[in-house]
C-alpha cells in the first residue's frame, strides 16, 4: 500500500479537470437538400443517396441544427467530388470523420453500436457458462474411454 493522497494545498499541480456544460438541446429531423448544389448544378445521385443514409444512420437521431447545417455544407463537398472534383477528398475525408462515418471514426469518437455491446454481452455469458444447460446437453451423450 502506498502513501496517502497529499492534500490539495500541498499539490504541485492545481490544473482542474476539464469541465463539462450541459446544454439542453432538442436533436432535429433532418432537413432536405437544397434544390441544387452551390454552384447551381443539380446534385449527383450519389449525393442523394448519401444524404437518404445519413438521415436513417442512428447517429443521426441525435443531430442538432448545427450539426445537419455542416453536413449540408459537406454534402456540397460531396458532390463536388463525385462530379469530379477530386481535390475535395481529403476535405470530405476530414469533416465525414467528425460524424462518425467510418469504423476507425466511431472508435477515435467513442462511439459504439449497441449490437455491440450485445455481442459482447452474449460472449461473455458464453464464457462465464451461463449457456450451461446447452453445453451439457451437447455432451450428454459423450463417455470417456479408457
Amino acid at each position: 500500500m502506498g502513501p496517502p493522497p497529499k492534500s490539495p494545498e500541498k499539490r504541485a499541480r492545481r490544473n482542474k479537470g476539464p469541465e463539462v456544460h450541459v446544454i439542453v438541446s432538442e436533436p432535429v429531423p433532418q432537413p432536405a437538400l437544397p434544390k441544387r448544389m452551390p454552384n447551381g448544378d443539380p446534385w449527383p445521385e450519389i449525393t442523394r443517396a448519401w444524404w437518404r443514409m445519413w438521415g436513417k444512420d442512428p447517429l443521426a437521431a441525435e443531430f442538432r441544427a448545427t450539426d445537419w447545417a455542416e453536413l449540408r455544407d459537406t454534402a456540397a463537398i460531396h458532390g463536388a467530388y463525385w462530379s469530379g472534383d477530386l481535390k475535395m477528398a481529403g476535405e470530405l475525408r476530414l469533416r465525414t470523420a467528425k460524424f462518425g462515418a467510418t469504423a476507425e471514426d466511431r472508435a477515435r469518437l467513442r462511439i459504439t453500436y449497441a449490437a455491440a455491446d450485445d455481442a459482447d454481452d452474449r460472449r461473455e455469458r458464453r464464457r462465464s457458462g451461463s449457456s450451461g444447460e446447452a453445453t451439457k446437453r451437447r455432451y450428454a451423450e459423450l463417455k470417456a474411454v479408457d
